[in-house]
């Protein structure tokens, strides 16, 4: 019942519309998708508990990051804001008044161009609000099966494909330790830059179905300390606003994050497991997974 209450809460797509613009304007006019939803949190002063609602079983998404895509899909259709192939997404007139705008309008209106001419029978209400959904659904679906597949390969397959992935992302001397005993720490590896300066990262790789929280960024972190110059966490989860925060710690050596939804985007990248379609349908190969 206490979840019930708290899902209650969550902001709907037409109440984030304003937020999402007003974080863009902070950002400049342009910002990647963590970058808006980060200055949102910061303009809408969303409470913890709230930002921490898993929007699937799986935790690859929060209910207010899912909300906040819908948003964003709302606002391009109605002609405000676009996105580039890179994944920007950026306003299309800086110079816009959000005090002047009105969710509720943007709303009506969008659903207005969704329907199809007058000729035709008339949608309901539902099955236009759907069609909008659709391009949100798209990408969230593919990724739900993806980390489906991957929460049933054995943990040591799990730390091969995160090794896998570092090597496509250009680490070097990339080895899986998996000591028991060693503070979480599966494996490490070394990046270039440019060719000249490396750095020797750390890695911790957790299969986990839920929220990683900051008592396991400071674990990582304490064993790690001294023995690397970067953290990487790696989870198919999500993580805790506070984890996020203790990740980027002042004064603390620096633990990057990444999340099953980056995850997922970062396997699509690489075409490891995942295929995509001429009809751009992203394609799950689980046998792929299971010869880690």
């Amino acid at each position: 019942m206490r979840r019930k209450k708290v899902d209650d809460k969550v902001p709907t797509h037409d109440e984030m519309m304003i937020p999402t613009l007003e974080a863009l304007k902070l950002l400049g006019g342009s910002g990647s998708i963590d970058e808006i939803n980060e200055k949102v949190y910061e303009v809408a002063g969303y409470d913890e508990e709230i930002m921490e609602i898993p929007h699937d079983e799986n935790g690859v998404q929060t209910k207010v990051e899912y909300r906040l895509a819908w948003a964003r899909t709302y606002l391009k259709k109605y002609g405000l804001i676009d996105n580039s192939s890179r994944g920007v997404w950026a306003l299309v007139d800086n110079e816009i008044d959000t005090s002047k705008l009105d969710s509720a309008h943007i709303l009506k209106t969008v659903r207005e161009l969704t329907r199809k001419p007058k000729v035709e029978k008339k949608k309901s209400k539902k099955q236009v609000e759907s069609e909008v959904e659709e391009e949100v659904e798209d990408q969230i679906d593919w990724k739900e099966d993806l980390i489906s597949v991957i929460l049933k390969i054995e943990p040591s397959a799990f730390e091969r494909l995160c090794q896998r992935i570092l090597r496509e992302s250009g680490f070097v001397q990339v080895e899986v330790t998996g000591k028991s005993g060693d503070g979480g720490i599966d494996g490490k590896g070394i990046v270039r830059i440019n060719g000249f300066l490396s750095f020797h990262v750390f890695f911790q790789s957790k299969r986990y179905k839920g929220a990683v929280g900051s008592g396991d960024v400071r674990d990582f972190r304490g064993a790690m300390q001294g023995r690397a110059d970067k953290g990487l966490f790696i989870t198919t989860g999500n993580f805790t606003r506070e984890a996020i925060k203790e990740a980027s710690r002042d004064g603390a050596p620096p633990i990057d994050l990444i999340d099953g939804e980056m995850l997922c985007d970062k396997l699509k990248e690489f075409n490891l497991g995942v295929k995509t379609e001429l009809i751009e349908e992203v394609a799950i190969i689980p046998e792929w997974f299971s010869k880690i």
